[in-house]
């Protein structure tokens, strides 16, 4: 760990360097700084790709197993995400917002202890259960950008409704374009996070005793995708004001930041 443990540092600074230039860039509109900011999180993406591949190889996994791990994808999967949303979409507060997220995911791995190689159990690297883990990293990054589209969709409407007519409000897509990318975001979270309760289910039933499905984090998970696919429906059926919408997307993603950072009990993710 010690050897590779210079560009988990490293990746540290650049990607805060990268999260102040966007910061002045909201403030001011500098182009100037954006395309800096843009080029730091360049490389702090393929910093974070050389130490994640770096811990695969020496650990002999995919690393996605602790809650160190997990932290640290689910930060690489939103800076990923970011560069796509930039490439593509050129929402450049979308890429601002999603890495402050990011970024503080980043700094809380800091805190966790390094799981040693030794550690990990064989049971706990099957590949039933990583690509648990994967999928369910993947669905938090569309529902992390979910919930950005549905923030700044609320964020226009309520400058909107009191006329307050700001140069931020010019770099806002429209209300229709963030209520669509929300529900885009949703229609992709959604069947992933599914299948990874799906898969976490089959392969607790062969490792596990039966009584795991009554755990808090299984049960909760399953809550989670409960509300999202009644947002999904909600939205469907068009029977609900889209800022209503909105406030219900930012309220389902607190719930699924409880659940993630193991704020309730549970019996089989002690390894976190």
């Amino acid at each position: 760990m010690a050897e590779v443990r210079w560009i988990y540092d490293l990746t540290i600074f650049l990607y805060a360097a990268s999260v102040l230039f966007y910061f002045n860039d909201f403030l001011q509109s500098n182009r100037k700084v954006n395309r800096l900011a843009f080029g730091l999180l360049v490389v702090v993406w393929a910093l974070q790709t050389a130490f994640f591949v770096s811990q695969a190889v020496m650990k002999g996994y995919f690393p996605v197993i602790t809650l160190f791990e997990t932290l640290f994808f689910y930060s690489w999967v939103l800076v990923g995400l970011s560069l796509a949303i930039h490439y593509f979409f050129r929402i450049d507060l979308l890429v601002f917002f999603t890495n402050i997220i990011g970024f503080v995911v980043l700094v809380m791995s800091m805190f966790l202890p390094e799981t040693p190689i030794e550690a990990v159990s064989s049971i706990l690297t099957s590949e039933l259960l990583l690509t648990h883990v994967t999928l369910a990293m993947f669905s938090y990054g569309a529902f992390s950008l979910s919930m950005i589209f549905s923030a700044m969709y609320l964020l226009q409407h309520k400058m909107l409704k009191g006329r307050r007519w700001s140069p931020l409000l010019r770099r806002l897509p429209s209300l229709d374009q963030l209520e669509g990318y929300a529900y885009r975001m949703n229609m992709l979270g959604v069947p992933m996070l599914l299948l990874s309760i799906v898969l976490g289910i089959i392969w607790g039933k062969m490792v596990l005793p039966e009584k795991f499905l009554l755990d808090s984090k299984v049960v909760l998970s399953v809550l989670v995708v409960a509300i999202y696919s009644l947002w999904l429906y909600q939205r469907y059926r068009d029977t609900m004001q889209m800022r209503r919408l909105a406030q219900w997307n930012v309220l389902a993603f607190l719930l699924l930041l409880i659940n993630f950072l193991g704020f309730t009990t549970s019996t089989f993710h002690d390894w976190w």
